[in-house]
């Protein structure tokens, strides 16, 4: 960790397993292609860069301060930097060392790195359906955003409408709430930014009036402390999982399927079932060869023989058609 005018730096290395599929990550962090929040580099972009090659700028709050996560991907290792800025912050040695291990925390749940997906790949080694089409994606791993309240505004955000529509307002929720960091990306706004907006502001860029007054309920939720269960760092069980689920959908304009996406996404829990998504409907009857289209109540039959990876299949089809982010 070093500090720099612009605040505090803090640098750590995350060792990688071998053949880390990196660009699943780039991918899911690359989907806006305006790059207003996130900033993704490729090989073929930045060949003349290579510091930047395989690299990905996130803008996010930390502790309220704007900060910019970077993580560049080598063979073997991401090397990870958080340029936080506060011009006269100073942290002692405590807080430096503490800071390090919440970064590396936060990165390897980005990153998916305690997701077990070996014991999954072993468990369906046999599958006659399903252990081909794992094969040809070994290793895969389900990237999470920055915070189960991301995930949250995500999930709301894209419910029945196209992945596009819901990227266009998202950008323009971001540049709406958020905060500019010094490197000209822009934090997603926190519950306390969210909560003091109004249902004609998120009107204005591009949410239903259900969709607005659900994140306002979710953002006053957490703020009051309703919610606390979203602070939950440690890795979710089917008990704990089973709580949020009940806090989540207590809250009108949250179904099953935005609950099962944001304990993927913001927890990385593979046990949910993922079973409303029309993707994973789609690509499960290409899988299976059907002509007629596969209803809900038959991919949530078919998915629970996966258990407790049913979320894990679920990324698999997703990822089926997807180059860009499953």
């Amino acid at each position: 960790m070093a500090e720099n005018p612009k605040g505090v730096v803090l640098e750590i290395d995350v060792p990688l397993p071998t053949g880390f599929r990196f660009r699943d990550v780039l991918a899911f962090h690359g989907r806006d292609k305006e790059q207003v929040s996130e900033r993704v580099y490729t090989h073929a972009e930045f060949s003349s860069s290579p510091q930047l090659v395989n690299s990905l700028d996130k803008a996010m709050l930390w502790d309220g301060l704007a900060a910019c996560l970077c993580i560049h991907f080598s063979a073997d290792v991401a090397k990870v930097h958080l340029h936080i800025d506060a011009e006269t912050l100073r942290i002692s040695a405590a807080t430096r060392e503490r800071w390090c291990l919440r970064l590396e925390g936060l990165s390897r749940r980005m990153l998916g790195l305690d997701q077990d997906v070996e014991s999954f790949e072993e468990a369906i080694a046999g599958h006659r359906v399903l252990a081909d089409l794992v094969r040809r994606r070994s290793g895969l791993r389900v990237p999470q955003s920055a915070s189960p309240f991301e995930s949250l505004c995500w999930a709301v955000t894209g419910q029945q409408i196209s992945v596009n529509a819901a990227i266009s307002i998202r950008r323009r929720f971001i540049q709406s709430l958020g905060v500019a960091h010094s490197q000209g990306l822009l934090c997603h706004p926190d519950p306390a930014s969210l909560a003091a907006s109004n249902v004609e502001q998120l009107r204005s860029l591009g949410l239903s009036i259900g969709k607005a007054n659900t994140l306002l309920a979710l953002a006053a939720a957490i703020e009051s402390k309703d919610l606390a269960i979203l602070d939950n760092k440690e890795k979710l069980g089917d008990e704990s999982a089973d709580a949020i689920r009940a806090e989540l959908l207590a809250i009108r304009g949250i179904g099953p399927w935005t609950v099962n996406y944001v304990l993927l996404r913001g927890f990385g829990y593979l046990g949910g079932s993922l079973h409303g998504d029309v993707a994973v409907r789609r690509n499960l009857q290409l899988l299976l060869g059907r002509d007629e289209k596969i209803t809900a109540e038959e991919t949530q039959v078919w998915l629970a023989q996966f258990s407790p990876w049913r979320a894990l299949v679920a990324a698999h089809l997703w990822a089926m058609q997807s180059d860009d982010g499953f």
